[in-house]
């Protein structure tokens, strides 16, 4: 089929042949046999399985010769396989024939060539000669890697013996392809005997070369670039002879050099200006780009081949200016690329650039610029064309002295059509005038294919801008180097002042895919997959780096405000007062504190702090994050700002939960007003991101802060509402329990008592209405009821074994109930009554933790109050307005949204749910009897309080040591929720433990034992407190059952004990 293209007799015909053959050998190296031998896990079966090993052996050392008839042995075991075999290694074997066809065929078309004397000239006609020399480069380019290609002997003599096991006879084509390949083991040395009779391929670019070839101080000298040069043009149009030139790869005329010298040698000894050209090649690079990351070594190459040349590496640095800046800057990138990978020598600092990530950046600027405005560059391009391109090309065609009808009518069209003139027409009418015998010889009239070329170009800016990029800036050839690719990317991160171009590592990561091709589908998947691998770990590192830098920006904004602490202005305090009464204020020498806000005070401006440090490094890399808001990689997305904000997410979770400095082993933790003041800070420094990045830092805290209030974040780990939840719990209500803490209501805290063996933290500091605040703001409403759930856990549990004691009880407690006003009976009873301590120790432990619920509530309510008075005002008002009819289900749904407000109700929802929740083995009835007797139990266990040294009231803290003040609440609230449960009125219950209570507190008055009666007037207080805590009780109804003298007896007694204590 391909012998066909050649089958020409018309000579137009010639540029669009070989630009299919630069194709076709283009589509061979994509071939997946090729890529497959070069990849071990890739390999063919057969040439690693160990029975076919000896087989293998045998056929590469007689290759090409057959012989099948005396090796029974060797073969036998290919002899079973052979059918796998050729189904296996046909598209192998098959691939090696396309290449020899190829070869066959590209010989041919370069014999056509040299027999119609085509003219060539990279400054005339640019495409026809550029397609020729991409041609020459591109077979002899197949023909090396052909060479390096290590089982070619293997599979082709495999798929020959199993063909002839099979079919009797070789294949076909193996006779020749095997030579081929015996004929190729040096390749070089077979082209450039092929190369002989064709003409000079190297000296085609005398004209270009040199000029490209510059440092970058003859770039600056020259101004090469620069647009403001001569002002007086700054208007016009950029034009030049050579137009195509100008942007042309300095690496694809290297190889055309190279490759065409080496081939073409003998011009070398008898042209002074190609050996001019071939030593600037050589100085230029040690190495040229094959294919990929294949690299042939220039210099190695020329040794073996001459008489020892060699060069020196000279490397250039870019400039920017469109295309052609585009193209110096991929020349320099791709040329530090391919030595840096290939460095013969063991120095590799010559090969480190570590401004390279600034030069691909700007590269990727100008491609966005050219994207950005592409509509405005076509408008003006398709008005050039018509207005001035049309104009000269008339001008230079009615100047012709001769023009033949055919070239005459195609130029008329050009002329006619401008404005929809393609890129195809005009290499078209270039090749047609290029060969020797044309009647319009281009060579005779080379300011028309100047002008051809300069069209050309033009129209490609009109219909071609994305190719243009492709063929310009194109720098996928990364995909093949990630190491190298990898290290420049944690360079630059290194680097802070390059560290704002690290995008372009992701945004490289978009060419990828125009590596690959149509003809090789199974790359596409690999190369995809590792473009999004590559752009993800770019995008991850830079987020991470991002966050490392802010969390160190918190830190020390942490540090600022822990100074401002109200702890750390004692030491002030002291010295001012020592100060005044002119104390010694310490040892002498010791260095004096330094006030916050010292920090800020600078002498001068070349001062730098690491905060500002941290703060240009942040700003540096959040311009790279926020370059660009997404960019697509294998029609995949991805959102730079998205990276950075997950990773402040994590970040922030885990520095929350860092800073309560929580020791599970010592039961230590930061107090809730530091942690807040420190959570403060944090959130202040996130808010200042919006400033270099443009997300909703807002997200990041409702995020994470709302999983603060639950009990496990998103990820299964524990939150501050946990760990706060269990510390309150575990460490500070059970040394309440064991008597080393006690609630002072005057205080409105739990305060440490004098203890043998002192706390290793002060209650106080974690329990006053300032703490309970700090704590309700860091949880929230969420988190307090996660605190108000855990805190009713325990007191289910308490009323489950107070209930398990009432059942002991039950018959004496029956009787007790109906035996108030029988004094002596009720002595008798009493005495019957087991675990009447446990009962009110129990019933202390319950009032203690309602106390502490008490707190956070009102502390959630002044929260609350703050942030949004209108609605908690509103609540408050729904809930004052309950009319007393109203269904209980409908008032508890009041109450349970009174008490997520923080607000205090007449029956405590929460409690209310925990105390539903029990197990129930018994009926409603016996239920609704035991809850009866509960009260009963209490109501005449009270008098045994007396007793104890600790009951003593203290009007200082208004309460007792021993806690037993926090009875009130936990008998008006148990009271209140489990007959809310039971459907019985609370009241009427109330009255009757108010019955109970008064009548077995006033036998004590009776009582001449002073050490049963020795804090009687404390524990008759208790009846007060009761009254005071209940909205269901009034004094009234005290009155008739306890007389107010001896209420206002006891509290004298109490506080002149007090004053006489004190004294």
């Amino acid at each position: 089929m391909l012998v066909s293209w050649f089958q020409f007799c018309n000579v137009s015909t010639l540029q669009g042949t070989w630009c299919i053959f630069i194709s076709v050998s283009t589509h061979l190296f994509f071939s997946f046999p090729f890529q497959a031998c070069g990849d071990p896990k890739a390999k063919p079966s057969y040439l690693v399985d160990k029975n076919l090993e000896s087989a293998v052996k045998f056929i590469v050392r007689k290759f090409p010769a057959v012989e099948t008839r005396n090796n029974n042995q060797q073969l036998a075991q290919l002899q079973k396989e052979k059918s796998e075999i050729l189904k296996n290694l046909a598209l192998y074997y098959f691939t090696f024939v396309d290449v020899m066809e190829f070869k066959d065929h590209v010989c041919e078309l370069l014999n056509t060539i040299d027999a119609c004397q085509v003219f060539f000239d990279i400054t005339v006609n640019f495409d026809l000669t550029r397609n020729y020399l991409d041609l020459v480069v591109t077979y002899i380019t197949l023909m090396i890697i052909l060479s390096r290609i290590e089982e070619r002997k293997a599979i082709i003599g495999l798929y020959n013996y199993a063909h002839e096991m099979t079919h009797g006879a070789s294949d076909r084509e193996y006779p020749r392809l095997g030579q081929m390949i015996v004929d190729y083991e040096n390749p070089l040395k077979k082209l450039m005997e092929e190369f002989v009779p064709h003409g000079k391929v190297g000296e085609l670019l005398q004209m270009v070369y040199p000029r490209r070839n510059l440092s970058a101080d003859q770039w600056r000298n020259a101004q090469l670039l620069s647009l403001i040069s001569a002002p007086s043009t700054m208007l016009n149009p950029a034009q030049s002879d050579t137009m195509p030139c100008e942007y042309l790869s300095l690496d694809t005329m290297e190889k055309w050099i190279v490759f065409g010298f080496i081939l073409c040698h003998a011009v070398l000894n008898s042209d002074a200006a190609a050996l001019s050209l071939w030593k600037l090649a050589l100085q230029s690079s040690t190495c040229l780009c094959l294919f990929r990351d294949e690299v042939f070594h220039i210099h190695k190459a020329a040794e073996d081949l001459f008489v020892n040349i060699r060069g020196d590496c000279k490397e250039f640095v870019a400039a920017l200016f469109v295309f052609m800046a585009l193209s110096f800057a991929r020349d320099e990138i791709i040329w530090l690329l391919r030595h840096a990978d290939n460095i013969q020598k063991k120095s590799t600092d010559d090969f480190i650039d570590k401004h390279i990530a600034e030069l691909i950046f700007y590269m990727e600027e100008l491609r966005a610029h050219v994207r950005k405005y592409g509509p405005v560059m076509q408008r003006y391009y398709v008005q050039y064309l018509s207005g001035f391109d049309a104009v000269v090309l008339n001008e230079l065609v009615q100047n012709l002295s001769v023009c033949p009808e055919d070239e005459s009518i195609i130029m008329s069209s050009f002329v006619n059509t401008m404005t929809s003139l393609s890129v195809k027409q005009g290499k078209t009418i270039t090749a047609y005038t290029s060969v020797s015998k044309a009647s319009l010889g281009i060579s005779d009239h080379k300011e028309l294919g100047k002008m051809m070329n300069t069209i050309i170009f033009h129209t490609k800016m009109v219909d071609s801008l994305v190719e243009m990029l492709v063929e310009t800036s194109d720098l996928s050839i990364f995909c093949f180097y990630s190491r190298a690719f990898e290290k420049m990317f944690q360079q630059c991160l290194e680097l802070p002042s390059q560290s704002r171009h690290s995008i372009c590592f992701p945004l490289l990561c978009t060419h990828f895919m125009s590596c690959t091709h149509e003809l090789c589908p199974e790359e596409r998947h690999h190369i995809g997959d590792r473009s999004l691998s590559l752009c993800n770990m770019f995008l991850d590192e830079m987020a991470k780096q991002a966050r490392n830098l802010i969390t160190d920006i918190c830190t020390e904004q942490c540090t600022l405000s822990d100074q401002l602490l109200p702890k750390h202005c004692a030491k002030t305090i002291s010295q001012a007062v020592n100060k005044k009464s002119k104390k010694a204020t310490g040892k002498k020498g010791e260095p004096e504190r330094e006030k916050p806000g010292v920090e800020s005070m600078r002498k001068n401006r070349l001062l730098v702090t690491n905060l500002d440090k941290l703060h240009t490094a942040l700003s540096e890399l959040c311009f790279s994050i926020n370059y660009v808001p997404n960019l697509v990689v294998w029609e995949h997305t991805f959102t730079p700002r998205e990276y950075l904000t997950s990773h402040l997410e994590i970040r922030f979770t885990k520095s929350i939960v860092g800073m309560t400095m929580y020791n599970q082993a010592t039961q230590e933790i930061a107090k809730p007003s530091e942690l807040l003041t420190s959570v403060r800070a944090y959130m202040t420094v996130l808010q200042s991101i919006e400033n270099y990045v443009t997300i909703d830092i807002t997200r990041v805290f409702n995020n994470v802060l709302l999983q603060q209030t639950q009990h496990l974040d998103s990820h299964g780990e524990p939150t501050i509402t946990s760990l706060y939840t269990n510390w309150y719990l575990e460490t500070l209500l059970r040394q309440v329990s064991n008597g080393h803490i006690a609630y002072f209501p005057a205080m409105k805290a739990f305060v440490n008592l004098p203890t043998e063996n002192e706390l290793t933290f002060n209650a106080e500091e974690y329990s006053d209405i300032s703490e309970m605040r700090s704590l309700s703001e860091l949880l929230g409403p969420y988190g307090m009821k996660f605190l108000s759930e855990s805190l009713m856990w325990h007191i289910s549990s308490q009323v489950a074994e107070l209930k398990k004691l009432v059942v002991e009880n039950m018959e004496v407690l029956t009787q007790m109930r109906t035996s108030f006003d029988k004094p002596d009976h009720m002595a008798a009873l009493f005495k019957k009554l087991t675990s009447v301590d446990s009962v009110l120790k129990r019933m202390t432990i319950i009032g203690v933790i309602l106390s502490f619920r008490s707190l956070a509530q009102e502390a959630l309510r002044d929260v609350l109050s703050c942030h949004i008075p209108f609605l908690v005002s509103s609540v408050e008002d729904f809930k004052d307005h309950i009319p007393r009819e109203t269904d209980m289900k409908v008032a508890m749904n009041v109450y349970e949204l009174s008490s997520a407000a923080g607000l205090p109700c007449e029956i405590d929802p929460a409690l209310v749910v925990a105390l539903s929740s029990q197990k129930k083995n018994i009926s409603p009835e016996e239920e609704y009897k035991i809850a009866c007797l509960l009260m009963v139990f209490v109501a005449v266990s009270l008098p045994t309080l007396a007793s104890n040294v600790m009951s003593q009231y203290s009007p200082a803290i208004e309460g007792h040591c021993n806690n037993i003040h926090c009875l009130a609440k936990a008998i008006n609230q148990i009271a209140a929720a489990l007959f809310t449960i039971h459907k019985g009125s609370i009241e009427d219950r109330l009255k009757e433990f108010l019955a109970l209570a008064s009548s077995s507190l006033l036998k004590i008055g009776q009582e001449t034992d002073k050490m049963t009666t020795r804090n009687r007037e404390s524990v008759y207080l208790l009846l007060d407190m009761i009254v005071q805590e209940s909205p269901f009780l009034t004094m009234d109804l005290l009155e008739s059952c306890f007389p107010y003298v001896l209420l206002r007896n006891a509290y004298h007694a109490v506080y002149k004990q007090s004053i006489s204590a004190n004294a």
